[in-house]
């Protein structure tokens, strides 16, 4: 079979190759699928870097996220069948950017049958991300203002989607003039463009002063920084990655005068410690897509053969929504 592989670190363009390799078996705890779709995510960059916290062993095969169809069923496994659409993540070193690919039974769910294969791929991570960070972790009510960065994003777009769902006024945060009919278009009710305005002085204008109750993360840095002073009294920060490159110091000083929370999102972490809350959200953002309240905003379709391009682009910012590989 075909896969891409890293047999050193760097980036992306420099250090992925395409090779054929065997097909890789599935052991007990484990399914194969054949891959149909596979999408873009920063730790993918990151683990061609070996900046990501899990570091395989060279040489593997990247790409954590896929839509497959089920090949072989590990020693013991059960609840799945030969035949069966999935999505979910895969197990590196046998990663999702390779025609097949091995997930664990754990990280490994129903496809939802309203998406295409490229939606499906981009479900997962995304929608799971925002729905644990926003109702979990945030407890997002409906009537709160919630302030997405990167909203224009695959993660940004997701959480947009999840707030109008749950009620809330969104305030959606992009990077250039061009994504803001983009962020627009996900459902947020205002966008600010962060290059051109001041994301701070929109939000107390538009919540006349208070501040956003729930702050959605996924770039850290000075974005953090610029956050905690737009966050309303009891408001919530919801700490979701460091897509732009700075892991900000904390001032807890400051959290403490101004009552507010900041608030970790690790979201691997359920498939271990709580595997059956995961099971949960995945039915009820099923019922979602089903009511088409969400969908997966893909803003570019490649071949297989094009992941190194499509990785460049996702760490260089220039990306709108998920960058999806179609087998």
């Amino acid at each position: 079979m075909k896969a891409w592989r890293i047999h050193e670190l760097g980036e992306p363009i420099d250090v992925l190759t395409y090779e054929d390799i065997d097909e890789p078996t599935a052991g007990p705890g484990h399914i194969g699928v054949r891959v149909l779709a596979s999408v873009a995510n920063f730790p993918d960059v990151l683990m061609c870097r070996g900046e990501y916290q899990i570091r395989p062993e060279l040489p593997f095969t990247p790409g954590v996220e896929l839509c497959g169809v089920v090949t072989q069923l590990g020693a013991g496994e059960s609840g799945f069948a030969i035949g069966d659409r999935v999505v979910g993540l895969a197990a590196i070193p046998n990663g999702a950017f390779a025609e097949h690919a091995l997930m664990q039974h754990v990280g490994a769910f129903s496809a939802p049958p309203e998406l295409d294969d490229a939606q499906a791929a981009a479900f997962l991570l995304a929608y799971q991300t925002g729905w644990f960070g926003l109702h979990r972790r945030a407890q997002l009510v409906a009537g709160e203002v919630l302030l997405v960065h990167a909203a224009a994003g695959g993660v940004g777009s997701a959480a947009v989607q999840l707030g109008k769902a749950a009620g809330a006024t969104v305030i959606g945060v992009v990077g250039s003039a061009d994504k803001v009919s983009v962020a627009r278009d996900q459902g947020a009710d205002v966008v600010v463009d962060r290059s051109s305005q001041d994301f701070v002085a929109v939000v107390k204008e538009v919540t006349g002063g208070r501040g956003a109750d729930v702050i959605y993360d996924p770039v850290g840095g000075d974005t953090f920084m610029k956050s905690t002073k737009c966050v309303a009294f009891e408001g919530r920060i919801i700490v979701v990655g460091f897509a732009g490159g700075e892991i900000q110091s904390v001032a807890l000083s400051h959290a403490l005068v101004k009552n507010y929370s900041i608030v970790g999102l690790h979201w691997g972490l359920y498939s271990a410690l709580a595997p059956q809350l995961q099971r949960e959200a995945h039915s009820e953002l099923l019922t979602m897509v089903t009511s088409r309240q969400i969908a997966p905003l893909i803003g570019e379709r490649l071949s297989a053969d094009q992941v190194p391009a499509g990785l460049t682009s996702l760490a260089a910012g220039t990306t709108v929504g998920r960058v999806a590989f179609v087998s």
